[in-house]
């Protein structure tokens, strides 16, 4: 549902990309002769970023493209052309365009950079309610419970269920401490883009095995307390920040594990 969303109101920013700069262009055509082209190539812009934080990258260019060809059309000589005869309205069309390319592309980051902080703030809220569970002595069953929660969450996961003393039985992959994944006795880094599947992934991620399982130590002054054997979902693409969060609330577990079963450190 959420991406069926997202596809539309992108697809509605592309449609105010194509449109909206050709209304505001067709708004301005009266007084194009009493007023600097400069002038409407900043309204333009004004649209550009508009268009731009709200819709995708391609929202942004496509946006970028209908502003300076309309601006072409209705506010340069001659008019309903797309012919410029003046080198001052080339260059504030060109300009036009390279700024709102420019522009797009820092929405595009600026998004991203938000998403990462939402993302880190979401991790640091799981990471603090497991520890605040532990310090004030909450059943472990039910630590373990709200972790497998996150886990499932935090590596898209199909199952995720705790098995106390277990480790390598059926010979899944494993998350290693240092965040990476040990599949068949070879690691895969999370920084590699390349991995035995032939899939190919943005850099700083890595797949997670379909069918096998994934299994996640749960240790306590290195000793096995259980794993969390995982079922990742066909298109799970985690990153190293992500597995190093598994591995870190795993380690609330350890110690959850540990100081209420002695026997079992």
């Amino acid at each position: 549902m959420a991406s069926r969303g997202r596809l539309s109101r992108d697809r509605i920013a592309v449609a105010a990309g194509l449109v909206a700069p050709l209304i505001l262009a067709a708004v301005l055509v009266p007084f194009r002769t009493t007023f600097a082209s400069t002038a409407a190539a900043l309204a333009m812009i004004l649209v550009v970023v508009a268009v731009a934080a709200l819709g995708s990258r391609l929202a942004g260019y496509v946006a970028a493209v209908s502003a300076a060809a309309w601006f072409d059309f209705f506010l340069t000589r001659p008019y309903e052309q797309f012919l410029i005869n003046r080198a001052h309205d080339i260059e504030t069309t060109i300009f036009l365009l390279i700024i709102g390319i420019a522009v797009t592309e820092i929405a595009v980051w600026g998004r991203r950079q938000h998403a990462a902080a939402s993302r880190r703030a979401g991790y640091l809220a799981g990471l603090n309610d497991a520890a605040h569970a532990v310090a004030t002595g909450a059943s472990p069953s039910a630590l373990i419970d709200q972790i497998a929660s996150s886990l499932t969450q935090l590596l898209s996961l199909r199952s995720c269920q705790f098995q106390y003393g277990m480790a390598g039985i059926g010979r899944p992959a494993r998350i290693l401490h240092s965040g990476d994944i040990v599949l068949d006795g070879e690691t895969i880094g999370a920084a590699e883009a390349s991995l035995p599947t032939g899939s190919t992934l943005p850099a700083g991620t890595s797949s997670l095995p379909a069918g096998t399982g994934l299994e996640l130590l749960v240790e306590s002054g290195g000793r096995l307390q259980g794993r969390f054997l995982m079922q990742p979902m066909p298109d799970a693409r985690p990153t190293r920040e992500q597995l190093l969060v598994a591995v870190a609330l795993a380690d609330q577990a350890g110690a959850a594990l540990a100081s209420s079963y002695p026997a079992r450190a």
